[in-house]
């Protein structure tokens, strides 16, 4: 197959009605980030016409290098510190009811961003009761104060996404330390109480046995909710797919996940960590 050319199953809908773009024209004036855009997400349009959307917060400047994100790296520009308030005040213009909040990973502030978070959290919690919040959140350095703040406001989902297989972390410029500490975070946020999630990318290089590794590395660290997406490069600069998957094998990743113990999986071509982020933790609760 000739990995420049996408394959027919990875061809995503263009937006065109017209709540995508009262969308994003809210998060616009608000001066909000999403990963949506930063991390050039294929469901932008279906996930903005339903009026849902993963906020970035902490900015929109990572201070790691990871070999296949899309997402600005460098020099972070300071806090803002009415980022709350605007998170807050566009769940309620758009009348959301699950909302997912990530970030960058902000090595350069003392506790990673984790009071942001909580603040961000707290907000809609104290304001919107009803509303159900997930996080994706990123490493904190391996450091738990950070994690347990955020456990502290209340969050229904607590996703840290591994991304690929503990072999692969070189090839996305990730020591394989940051693996195992990946893991150990996960197992923290299950210790506590939390409904823990993960995401991996496929693509990449690596082996069915690889995976099903990384699926029961998640499950003994007490992951419950996963998803699995296909890798695509986002600019040249980033690492190269090395293999599409068609979707039935996605399904038969699925299947092979739920076997091993995960409440529920999405797994398919263009699934992300928060793709439909509302219908999965809905089904893990049933």
């Amino acid at each position: 197959m000739d990995y420049s050319r996408k394959p027919d199953w990875l061809k995503a809908r263009l937006p065109s009605q017209s709540s995508y773009f009262q969308v994003a024209g809210l998060l616009k004036k608000g001066r909000l980030h999403t990963i949506c855009e930063s991390g050039r997400c294929p469901n932008i349009g279906e996930c903005w016409e339903r009026k849902t959307a993963t906020f970035l917060i902490l900015g929109n400047i990572c201070t790691r290098n990871c070999a296949f994100c899309a997402v600005d790296k460098g020099r972070p520009q300071p806090l803002d510190e009415t980022e709350p308030q605007q998170v807050l005040a566009a769940v309620g213009a758009m009348g959301l009811r699950y909302v997912v909040i990530t970030s960058v990973t902000r090595d350069d502030l003392p506790d990673g961003g984790a009071e942001v978070f909580y603040r961000t959290i707290k907000l809609i919690k104290d304001n919107y009761p009803q509303v159900k919040v997930e996080v994706l959140v990123p490493d904190f350095k391996g450091e738990e104060g950070p994690l347990l703040n955020v456990l502290a406001a209340g969050p229904e989902v607590v996703s840290h996404n591994l991304e690929t297989t503990a072999n692969l972390y070189p090839e996305i410029n990730r020591p394989v330390t940051n693996y195992y500490r990946s893991l150990s975070l996960l197992q923290l946020a299950h210790e506590h109480g939390a409904l823990t999630k993960s995401g991996l990318m496929v693509g990449l290089g690596e082996s069915l046995a690889d995976l099903k590794q990384a699926f029961l590395d998640l499950r003994e660290n007490g992951c419950e909710l996963l998803t699995i997406g296909q890798y695509l490069q986002p600019t040249r600069q980033q690492a190269p797919v090395r293999r599409y998957y068609p979707p039935t094998e996605f399904e038969e990743l699925r299947q092979l996940a739920l076997e091993l113990g995960f409440k529920e999986v999405a797994s398919g071509p263009l699934v992300r960590s928060s793709y439909f982020a509302d219908k999965l933790y809905e089904a893990s609760r049933s």
